[in-house]
């Protein structure tokens, strides 16, 4: 456990820091942009080894007029460009890619930033956020679009537009960011031409694998094997241990209690087991990468009925619901209904905890829920699917996450990024905002201000905003506490300028 509440009195930053904060975050936009013209950028991939001199690969859909295709892009980018470029099709199968690649999008997008060179699932919705914040219209607008295509031309939204992230997807959260874009447009028409893909995306998490049966609630699996290649090549420590040895080295060192060690681990061979890969991919599935929440590395995500994925798929429920609605289809909106208020009181079933007044993730293997305090808490706030008794012991756990830069991602120190002492912005940026929707004006704009001071105060030092912060030192100087996984911060940053971008608005709005 940690001692979240140590607090450094943080001001709050003047006006003048707070025009450079926007100008950088409204420039960083055009740094994280990639289209046709970025091609060559966007293909370069530092996670994984390239011999020089050859050219990069990019795929494309066999759905897809690979002669168009070629020609818009040459024609974007220069000779010397191109010819460091291979545009190939895409195999039928996963396991007949040979070489890996970037998958081409047709419009342009913005990546996070950093090592993160590509178009990633769940960053998009916060990265949409900001944009529209930032009057980015017609680019968040292709946000949106980019997710409807990779559903139509590769299966499902993916982690991210590389082939070996074909096998799985992120946090589902492309309704809000449909309707977001629709309140902007008041498009009815591409309103109805988008609801298949749509529900196309929902029945991926909702049938087996992705289906729990015994809960009626799903979970995180991927669907590819073995260890995830940009794990085997970038994830190095100084020594050239990769992650994967790293956690050989723990398995043999430490006894482990959460999960049963022989199912991920072969001690006499010392060798981490298949299921082992398949629940780290899994967890990397999740978006939220390493942490002890289901176990150590949290390998074990196979055997849960997480809270936010649940949640997310509630809040699917209901927009695809308030779609069907806008469309005047009340019949199509009410059975969406159903499925949601049948989720809801599964999700009280099995995830709330009234004793501690907590939403906790279950685990199906025991039957039993983990009691790991982690911020996913607050999701059911965000969504609107606690009850105000709910909503006030989730906001009486906020000294629990509540720290001098704001909310902590759990309450427990385990060397993860995704633990204690760290916080991310998106996590922040759900809590705050499913407090606000329940009346806890206060603690919301505390914490918001808590997290823009930390970001500013950093970005004073550095000029730069960056992935994540020790929440507790408010410092973007974290590399050295991070044991497993990749240890750099990483800069840009996508959904720390979205975050930082509604707190300002949040701000403005309840001080005016």
């Amino acid at each position: 456990m940690v001692n979240q509440l140590i607090e450094t009195s943080l001001d709050f930053p003047s006006d003048a820091q707070i025009h450079r904060l926007r100008t950088y975050i409204k420039q960083s936009w055009k740094t994280l942009y990639r289209s046709h013209e970025h091609i060559l950028e966007a293909a370069r991939d530092s996670k994984l080894d390239h011999i020089p001199g050859t050219p990069w690969i990019v795929y494309i859909s066999p759905q897809e007029n690979q002669a168009e295709i070629e020609q818009a892009l040459q024609k974007a980018v220069s000779e010397s460009e191109w010819n460091q470029i291979e545009l190939r099709v895409l195999p039928s199968e996963v396991d007949q890619i040979k070489e890996h690649g970037l998958l081409y999008l047709p419009h342009p997008y913005v990546v996070p930033g950093g090592r993160f060179n590509e178009m990633y699932g769940w960053d998009s919705y916060f990265i949409q956020l900001g944009l529209l914040r930032d009057g980015e219209l017609e680019l968040a607008k292709y946000m949106v679009e980019q997710l409807l295509y990779e559903i139509e031309h590769y299966g499902t939204i993916l982690n991210a537009n590389r082939t070996y992230m074909l096998s799985r997807s992120q946090p589902p959260i492309l309704t809000p960011m449909v309707l977001a874009l629709f309140q902007h447009t008041q498009d009815y028409e591409w309103l109805r031409q988008v609801l298949s893909v749509v529900e196309r995306y929902y029945y991926y998490w909702t049938v087996p694998p992705h289906l729990n049966q015994a809960t009626g609630l799903s979970r995180y699996f991927a669907l590819g094997e073995g260890p995830a290649p940009e794990v085997l090549a970038s994830e190095i420590d100084e020594e050239g241990k990769t992650h994967y040895d790293r956690v050989r080295e723990y398995y043999c060192q430490f006894d482990v209690d959460a999960y049963d060690v022989n199912l991920y681990y072969d001690r006499e061979q010392d060798i981490l087991t298949d299921l082992f890969y398949k629940g780290d991919r899994s967890m990397r599935e999740s978006g939220f990468d390493i942490s002890n929440r289901f176990g150590p590395f949290s390998v074990d995500v196979i055997h849960y009925a997480p809270v936010c994925l649940n949640v997310l798929l509630y809040k699917m429920e209901q927009d695809i619901a308030q779609i069907y609605t806008l469309l005047d289809h009340a019949d199509m909106a009410q059975q969406w209904h159903h499925r949601a208020s049948d989720r809801h009181q599964r999700i009280d079933q099995f995830l709330w905890n009234e004793a501690d007044g907590l939403y906790y993730d279950y685990n199906f293997q025991t039957n039993a829920q983990c009691r790991y305090e982690f911020a996913t808490t607050f999701y059911p706030l965000w969504a609107g699917i606690a009850s105000e008794s709910q909503a006030a012991a989730v906001a009486r756990s906020l000294e629990k996450f509540e720290a001098a830069g704001g909310l902590l991602t759990s309450t427990h120190v385990s060397g993860n990024q995704w633990d204690a002492p760290f916080g991310w912005a998106p996590l922040n940026l759900i809590a705050v905002q499913g407090l606000l929707s329940y009346g806890y004006k206060q603690d919301a704009e505390r914490i918001a201000k808590k997290f823009v001071s930390m970001v500013a105060q950093e970005f004073e030092k550095t000029g730069t905003i960056v992935e994540k912060y020790d929440v507790c030192r408010c410092s973007a100087n974290v590399s050295d506490e991070i044991l497993f996984g990749y240890s750099s911060n990483e800069i840009g940053f996508g959904w720390t300028n979205a975050t930082v971008l509604e707190f300002l608005h949040l701000l403005d709005k309840s001080n005016s």
